[in-house]
């Protein structure tokens, strides 16, 4: 059985020295033993004494222990990585940068980086898709932004947003067997997906359901013309008309899904902002579902975390690559900063070879 931490004091006691969580971390990423990113050499290799970087015996390369993971290249200590991810994998309502700062003692371009960097690790690639009964909507979501755009997302300072809720028996956590026009009682939902679609057409809808439904599966719709093409595409469909009816009554889970993403919008982050709209619906998605093992969702981010590549702050935003010689130039043109000192040029020869006196 595996054992996780259930309170802070024991996450403090299990993880509260570099040693610790490099221990842990490297039982995470290699648990059959040291494999060599170079050769790909399993279980050959030892720790160099005084740092955290590991040496193959095939090849010679050493290897950190971040090293190709979304830690890599941090000059933040490890504590601070295990409590942010321990911090937003068990709270239940999540952190803001301004909070998860104040917490760790770093500012809060810093903590936005680090929570940025988390999130990218909550999306699993290998997730398996919903299925069974699935009720799948659109919404609109408000966000923030100066000068919005009208043609993104929807109506101006609106974003189209689709969501699926796979609904299970609240007794057995199963599936119930489906009859038209049955209504079912005594559910409740197991799985969500959140998505910003641009709008709201067929092939932009039809493109979100074969991406995170299985096929076979029952989907539960409004009238919508854009899913009518469902049933073709080997879904059981049944569109509900919604009419005069309020929308929650017929499809309720999904549209408590999109009340509880407002609500914990507006609670938490005091509305979206448009540009990382789509990270903050990955990370309510990964706190959903795993409401029920809060415990466990942190070595999962963790794992996650370990296995994802490198992520650096201009892909996050999208802004261009810092340019350490640009910036240099800047601050020397500005007095700020110190020349570097130029190295000596290497002579080609330590001794020139004198010529021959072809004179006499």
């Amino acid at each position: 059985m595996v054992w996780f931490p259930k309170s802070m004091i024991e996450f403090q006691d299990a993880y509260g020295s570099e040693a610790a969580c490099i221990r842990h971390l490297v039982e995470t990423r290699w648990p059959d033993g040291f494999v060599c990113p170079s050769c790909g050499t399993v279980g050959k290799g030892w720790a160099l004494k005084g740092r955290p970087v590991w040496e193959c015996s095939a090849c010679g390369r050493q290897t950190s222990a971040t090293a190709g993971t979304i830690m890599a290249k941090t000059k933040l200590p490890l504590r601070a990585w295990f409590w942010a991810a321990y911090l937003m994998a068990t709270h239940s309502n999540g952190l803001s940068a301004v909070q998860l700062g104040k917490l760790l003692g770093v500012n809060y371009r810093t903590a936005w980086l680090l929570e940025a960097k988390l999130r990218q690790a909550m999306v699993n690639p290998e997730r398996t898709r919903l299925s069974g009964i699935v009720e799948i909507d659109q919404t609109e979501i408000p966000y923030r932004q100066h000068n919005a755009p009208t043609d993104v997302g929807g109506r101006q300072g609106m974003i189209t947003v689709v969501g699926a809720v796979e609904v299970v028996d609240r007794t057995t956590g199963i599936a119930p067997t489906w009859r038209p026009g049955r209504k079912l009682l005594n559910t409740r939902p197991q799985r969500i997906r959140l998505q910003i679609v641009r709008d709201n057409t067929a092939p932009t809808l039809m493109t979100f359901v074969t991406a995170n439904v299985e096929k076979g599966s029952v989907v539960l719709t409004d009238s919508h013309s854009s899913y009518n093409d469902l049933s073709s595409m080997g879904y059981r469909h049944y569109p509900y008309l919604v009419g005069e009816m309020a929308a929650h009554i017929v499809l309720p889970w999904v549209h408590r899904l999109f009340a509880l993403v407002k609500r914990w919008a507006l609670g938490v982050y005091h509305g979206f902002r448009r540009k990382h709209v789509q990270a903050y619906l990955d990370e309510y998605c990964f706190r959903f579902n795993r409401r029920h093992w809060r415990k466990v969702s942190f070595d999962k981010m963790l794992g996650l975390a370990a296995g994802h590549g490198p992520t650096h702050y201009h892909q996050i935003t999208g802004t261009p690559a810092r340019s350490t010689k640009s910036e240099l130039a800047v601050r020397l043109a500005k007095g700020k900063a110190v020349p570097p000192k130029s190295k000596p040029k290497r002579r080609a020869f330590l001794h020139q070879p004198t010529q021959p006196d072809t004179s006499t």
